[in-house]
């Protein structure tokens, strides 16, 4: 007689009923990362996270992708609230006093992006 502890059991009466098939990743070898950071890379990229930036960068990054965020509203008062949000945050980077090197962001021009939403 073989003693068979709880998890045991729980493991096989899952097996039994099919938990564990079609799994995602089942079948394929593990990918081990020899990074003791592993488990962060690998929720940023399975979540589409990209890198986190500090505030000024990730300022950059948004007026960089401005009209890829507008591509989805449908309504102009809604594009106008998103880019004066914008321009307030990078208008408050300014006035923040920063302990390093000032990184310079530049300024949205809120009826130019809007005018370029508008012609999407």
């Amino acid at each position: 007689m073989q003693y068979e502890s709880w998890i045991d059991r729980q493991i096989r009466e899952a097996t039994e009923r099919g938990a564990f098939d079609n799994l995602p990743g089942a079948g394929k070898p593990l990918n081990l990362d020899p990074d003791e950071d592993w488990w962060i890379k690998a929720k940023l990229a399975r979540e589409d996270l990209g890198a986190l930036l500090p505030g000024p960068l990730q300022l950059r990054r948004e007026v960089e992708r401005i009209q890829d965020t507008l591509a989805d509203v449908t309504r102009e008062e809604v594009a106008r609230e998103i880019l004066d949000d914008l321009k307030a945050r990078i208008r408050e980077h300014y006035l923040r006093p920063g302990t390093g090197p000032r990184i310079i962001v530049r300024l949205v021009d809120v009826e130019a992006e809007l005018d370029a939403w508008r012609c999407r």
